[in-house]
């Protein structure tokens, strides 16, 4: 059909507005690359747009890199990432299947009652006070375990269970299946895109996590990278990565320095989400409206 004046001035004002919006949401994150490839003077001196790195340098990301404790935290992160997600993944399918099944006593109790903790909770205190009493406090565990189940995600993954066709677990009991078999290789199987889905939401959360490794761990050796981000940009300690450089230089080379370590710990999670972006809407929309 021919679109009328009215509808190709509409589809012009929408696309000048979404264009205007990834602008303004990209750009804070190009600024950020360009500032940490540019000479430190450069960046302390310039205020304003910045639209491509001047005097393009790596100096900034060789001292970010030259941190001990930056790999450290990396490989604590990934430890947090693989282990922490493959273990909410696990236990987020168990509670969905079971509670997913018609015949389940006191389902409907049960799922008032996971509904109610993302309502109300106990609060910081009596989770450090849980935490501790577990002798999980300085550990790994501590970052792994009390968030291994999210209500949000266990809703989600609930409904989308409950949209299989429950002739497909009776010819599977026929044929002799457990719940286990029927989890693993019926339901699962054909649950790919929330399953992706899930592994992007607890991954990001583990990836962005600080709070409670904040409140749980005093070993350094096993901060996650994100706290180590937090204390050079809150703190403003990058003294660890500006020796050997005159107190004048230090502040310019230090802004830069938080420029590459803010690009070092964003850009693997921004590389993973390309991958699952296809099974992303088709996930939220099956979690979401099926049930």
């Amino acid at each position: 059909m021919k679109k009328s004046l009215g509808e190709r001035v509409f589809d012009a004002c929408n696309v000048i507005f979404l264009v205007l919006l990834s602008l303004v949401t990209l750009y804070p994150l190009l600024y950020i690359l360009f500032a940490s490839l540019s000479d430190p003077t450069y960046v302390a001196q310039t205020r304003g747009i910045m639209l491509a790195p001047k005097d393009f340098t790596i100096e900034a990301y060789r001292r970010v890199f030259s941190n001990p404790m930056i790999i450290t935290s990396f490989l604590n992160t990934f430890f947090y990432v693989v282990i922490g997600t493959t273990i909410n993944i696990f236990l987020t399918s168990l509670g969905a299947y079971a509670l997913s099944r018609k015949k389940v006593m006191w389902s409907n109790l049960i799922m008032f009652m996971i509904v109610f903790t993302m309502f109300f909770e106990g609060g910081l205190i009596p989770l450090y006070l849980l935490v501790d009493q577990l002798e999980m406090l300085d550990s790994r565990s501590s970052l792994i375990f009390p968030t291994a189940v999210s209500a949000f995600n266990l809703i989600i993954m609930r409904t989308a269970f409950q949209g299989i066709p429950d002739s497909l677990e009776e010819s599977a009991r026929i044929d002799g299946a457990n719940d286990f078999t029927i989890l693993f290789k019926i339901v699962l199987p054909l649950s790919l895109p929330v399953v992706a889905v899930m592994v992007l939401f607890y991954g990001v959360f583990h990836w962005n996590s600080w709070f409670h490794a904040m409140i749980f761990l005093q070993d350094r050796e096993l901060f996650p990278v994100q706290l180590i981000l937090r204390e050079i940009l809150i703190a403003n300690d990058t003294s660890s990565m500006t020796t050997g450089v005159g107190a004048v230089d230090s502040i310019p080379i230090g802004e830069t320095v938080k420029y590459a370590t803010i690009v070092v710990a964003t850009l693997p999670i921004l590389c993973l989400y390309p991958f699952l972006q296809k099974y992303f809407v088709k996930g939220v929309m099956i979690g979401g409206i099926k049930g």
